[in-house]
Parts: structure tokens; sequence; C-alpha cells
């Protein structure tokens, strides 16, 4: 592998009460080819590793280039990965607050953050969403993989579309999801088939916004996220349909590792712009070896 020796930040995001977050490497650009680029997380022990290049030719206003990978490949966004990045750039900055103009897959758009003591709350616009009911054939290629019988009625399942295309599937209870065991071979092959990045299954939310949820996403090497921030921007999105604004997702406690993502929810007349929000903390810098 080339360039051995490479300094990696371990950023921890998306904090639940300062414990737990996904754990994700951060590296500066560097000469790698895309199949480095994916040994990396692998090397790391972490799910997703975020590559960052920054051009600050303009003081203050400096535009910052992301792109994302697994094991599998990289991917067009990553929405914790993105709150990972803006933590390290904002502990390098020394700055209480830092504002970037960020890049990712040709989208652009805004990211800023706010320093507290050891830990930074990131904030980020993660772009529009498309929404649609799912067809008879993604249903019964989907939920018995979940455990879930395909007539099962589940009203609510939406595809939904960020990047890439993910199923959202309400149950009713977080001992409901809690107690879910999917297939994740099948659930691979569905989503392979399909083209979906995964399934994103969630609790229904209280009357102040808090959901639990999970995310089984074997297609990409991630049998079960952490955290997965733009699935939670997708909820947030087909929530606003019902009137709701804000929500607060916990998820990670099935892995031991709790965290939270915060969504709200604006409406404009292009449709529901949103805001993704996470807390974050620099862990510690190793090299590859």
């Amino acid at each position: 592998m080339s360039g051995r020796g490479l300094p990696v930040t371990i950023v921890r995001a998306c904090l639940r009460e300062g414990e737990g977050g996904s754990p994700t490497a951060v590296m500066d650009e560097a000469p790698l080819d895309d199949d480095d680029r994916r040994r990396v997380p692998m090397l790391m022990g972490t799910s997703h590793a975020v590559f960052i290049s920054v051009d600050d030719s303009r003081p203050g206003d400096p535009s910052v280039s992301l792109r994302f990978f697994t094991a599998e490949g990289e991917l067009p966004a990553c929405g914790h990965g993105t709150v990972a990045a803006l933590a390290f750039l904002a502990v390098r900055a020394g700055e209480e607050e830092y504002r970037a103009t960020l890049q990712a897959s040709g989208r652009v758009f805004a990211g800023w953050s706010v320093r507290e003591k050891t830990h930074v709350k990131a904030f980020f616009e993660p772009g529009p969403v498309d929404l649609r009911e799912p067809t008879a054939t993604e249903r019964d290629l989907v939920l018995p993989a979940l455990g879930i019988a395909s007539d099962t009625p589940v009203p609510g399942i939406r595809v939904a579309a960020m990047g890439r295309s993910r199923l959202l599937v309400p149950v009713p209870t977080r001992s409901a999801l809690a107690a879910l065991v999917p297939d994740l071979d099948r659930l691979r092959a569905a989503c392979d088939r399909l083209g979906f990045l995964g399934c994103y299954v969630y609790s229904a939310p209280t009357g102040t916004g808090h959901v639990a949820a999970r995310m089984f996403a074997p297609s990409i090497g991630v049998p079960e996220d952490i955290a997965n921030a733009n699935s939670t921007a997708c909820l947030a999105a087909h929530l606003a349909g019902q009137g709701v604004t804000g929500i607060a997702v916990d998820m990670g406690d099935s892995l031991g590792s709790p965290s939270t993502i915060t969504a709200t929810t604006r409406h404009s007349p292009s449709g529901p712009l949103i805001q993704l929000g996470g807390t974050a903390e620099v862990a510690r810098i190793v090299r590859l070896p």
C-alpha cells in the first residue's frame, strides 16, 4: 500500500451525551488510489473514512472537498463522515466557530460547527430528498430479510433517495426495533438487486420527536451502522409531511456505541429544507501501518 505512515485522525461522530459515537477515519487528501482508500477503514477498524482537500485561498471562506469510502468502495455522501470532517477542521483551525463551503460528488453545501470544550457541534444541509412508495417487489425482497412478513401492513414505508436510495421501514416500538435480527446475506442480495444503499428501520416518534433507528447496509460493507445521518435526513423529510419539524434519533445501542443525530426541517417552495446536526470528538491520531 502506498503512503505508509500517513496520519489518520479518528473522530467519534454523533456522540450521545459525550459517549459512544461512530469512529470515523479522517485524512487529508493524499496520493492514494481508490483501492488504498477503501483499505483505510479496514485498517483503522472504522466503518467509514473521509478524505479532505481544503482550498483556503479565500480567507474566512474555505472550500472543502470531501470523499467518502467504506471497505466496499466510494460513497457519494456520508452524513456522519461530514460531521467528523467538520469537527476535524474546527479543531485544527483552533476556532470556536468554523464555517466552510463543502463539496461532495459535485454538490456544494454549507457546513459549520461550534467548539464546546473537548467536543464540537457540527451542522450541515444535506440537500433534497426524494420520497416514493415502494413497489411490491421491493417490499417482497426486503421485508422478509428483516424478519418481517412481506404481507405485514407497514404504513409509512418509503423509498428515500439522497445520493442513493434506501428503504425507510417503521416499527411500532423501540423494543420491536431492538428485537430485529435481519438475515444480512439475504438483505445484501435484495439491496444489491434493487440498488439500495440499505434499510433504515425506525420506531414511532414520541411527542417530543425522539426516535430510535437502526441502519443495515451490508451492500456497502457495513452490516449495521452506528450512526447514519443522511438516512436520518430522509426520515426528517418524510416526517415533515406529518407536521414533525424536529427529531432526535438514537442509534448504535445494539452495537454498544450509543449515538444521536438531530434533524430540523423548514418548508420552502421547493420542498423541505433539512439541517442535520451531531456532536463529535477528535479521539486520537494514528498512522497507517
